[in-house]
């Protein structure tokens, strides 16, 4: 408990944490690590432009993320006139079968990914319509792949859908784009024609800009 105790004096002088009484909370320092190791991603800075764009064209809630160590992590996010919060804060990590984000990445990764992480993460459910059966969720990562979009219908949150693209350069997945909303808006006309089509020149503008970094 002494070491800790040093531990964490330290990084209270450095900012990294706040005691409040006898607790601790993480500090705002930690913001600048991330903003740092975010700005370094050449697919952030090829894709941040573009997504700014869809959510004020669309009015709805648009969203970058990657997979890291078999999880989906929001890099950036930016909300359009209508956009709807999700409550999915920049820096979240979930599990990739939730999320239309996470389900394009997986429709992108080798088969091979796909199942360790299966098998390291497992599919727990979010919600009543979340996919937890290997299978079902082997065949509609068949499915995204031909469609070139993943869709969420209120696998990770009730009341919100959402459509998403993975961004692939040289070969291999850098991320994936997604836009999110309500379910009352974000119906199969409005997400298979409007939404599919911003949402896809989004991602070609973000493959070509990536190729220059």
């Amino acid at each position: 408990r002494s070491t800790v105790y040093v531990y964490l004096n330290t990084l209270e002088s450095e900012g990294y944490v706040k005691k409040s009484g006898t607790t601790y909370h993480l500090g705002t320092r930690f913001l600048t690590l991330g903003c740092v190791a975010r700005d370094r991603m050449n697919v952030y800075r090829a894709a941040k432009r573009r997504i700014e764009e869809v959510a004020s064209r669309t009015g709805e809630l648009v969203s970058l993320g990657i997979e890291d160590a078999g999880q989906r992590v929001v890099l950036y996010r930016a909300e359009g006139a209508n956009a709807v919060h999700d409550r999915a804060p920049t820096g979240e990590y979930t599990h990739m079968h939730w999320s239309s984000l996470g389900k394009a990445l997986l429709a992108s990764l080798p088969d091979e990914r796909v199942e360790a992480i299966i098998d390291e993460h497992g599919l727990p459910r979010a919600t009543e319509k979340t996919i937890t059966d290997r299978e079902r969720l082997l065949e509609s990562l068949d499915a995204i792949a031909d469609r070139g979009y993943a869709i969420e219908d209120e696998e990770r949150e009730p009341g919100i859908r959402s459509i998403a693209t993975a961004i692939v350069c040289d070969g291999e997945t850098r991320a994936a784009i997604a836009i999110a909303g309500p379910k009352h808006r974000f119906t199969p006309a409005y997400i298979e024609g409007t939404l599919s089509q911003h949402l896809r020149k989004a991602v070609n503008v973000a493959e070509l800009r990536y190729k220059h970094y």
